[in-house]
């Protein structure tokens, strides 16, 4: 009678779930599910990012983009003077208004002049309403470019271009404009330039030309006198002051009799900023 081997099984050396492959190897399912788990997780999460990734490289090929031959120097102070369509007027500067003043802005939309005493925030924000203009002035005048739109005549090509080429990109902002006498226009202090395409290579032009420009000789007849806007003056918002989220809305209907005159009558003298005068000169 044969005697037992102490009457243990021998150990076999497989994990549950294990099974022997062809060349005699043992399959862990417990890897394989692991393995075929992250591959998951990876598939999904590129499944997330991807479109969000096309989406950004899409919105970043429509960023305002440097325009070589336009970058303001001392030499080349003021490079939008070579931009077909360009109005420029010199604005004289540091009047300011209250919240319930409006001015007689000779220009529409207005450019430059006397404006409110809080700046709209200019920190890339796309204002989906019109804004006050007395308020839009005062961030011209920190450096920033305001782009406009006619809501009834702009393409909605073109509104969506405007829109991501402004978003989140600092000291710019865009509103509608409505009745502007074209479907979209720019404004910087003392320059303005109105167009009909939102593709038309002089945007980026302007905005590399004059945003934060704060070369001499750029907004005043002297070019021996110091420059203004205040370029390192700030664009975000005043907390209690300007809500970007709910601005000051535009003003309706004409300004008024009361309403405080180009020349600066009525408004109020800000000490604290650099002043100037001027005439109404051509760009160019």
């Amino acid at each position: 009678m044969a005697g037992r081997s102490g009457g243990n099984t021998p150990r076999s050396g497989k994990r549950p779930g294990s099974v022997p492959s062809a060349s005699g190897r043992q399959i862990d399912w417990f890897v394989v599910g692991a393995i075929v788990l992250v591959i998951a997780l990876i598939a999904g999460l590129l499944g997330y990012l991807l479109p969000k990734f096309l989406d950004d490289r899409e919105a970043n090929g429509l960023r305002p983009q440097t325009v070589t031959g336009f970058v303001p120097s001392a030499q080349d102070p003021d490079p939008s003077t070579r931009i077909p369509g360009v109005t420029k007027i010199y604005y004289r500067a540091a009047q300011h208004v209250r919240a319930d003043q409006r001015v007689a802005y000779d220009q529409s939309p207005p450019f430059g002049g006397p404006h409110d005493e809080v700046w709209a925030t200019c920190t890339g924000i796309v204002y989906p309403n019109p804004l006050r203009s007395e308020n839009a002035v005062h961030a011209l005048e920190h450096g920033a470019v305001w782009i406009t739109y006619n809501p009834d005549t702009i393409s909605a090509a073109d509104r969506d271009t405007l829109e991501k080429k402004v978003s989140g990109e600092q000291f710019l902002f865009v509103s509608p404009y409505p009745g502007l006498d074209h479907p979209l226009s720019l404004q910087s202090w003392g320059h303005q330039l109105k167009l009909d395409s939102a593709d038309d290579p002089r945007v980026d032009q302007f905005i590399t030309a004059l945003r934060r420009n704060a070369t001499p000789g750029v907004y005043r007849e002297n070019p021996s006198e110091a420059a203004y806007p205040e370029t390192q003056a700030a664009c975000a918002a005043i907390p209690g002051a300007f809500d970007p989220n709910d601005p000051p809305p535009a003003d309706q209907g004409a300004p008024g009799p009361d309403a405080v005159k180009m020349d600066g009558s009525g408004g109020i003298p800000a000490s604290d900023e650099n002043a100037g005068a001027g005439a109404p000169m051509p760009a160019g």
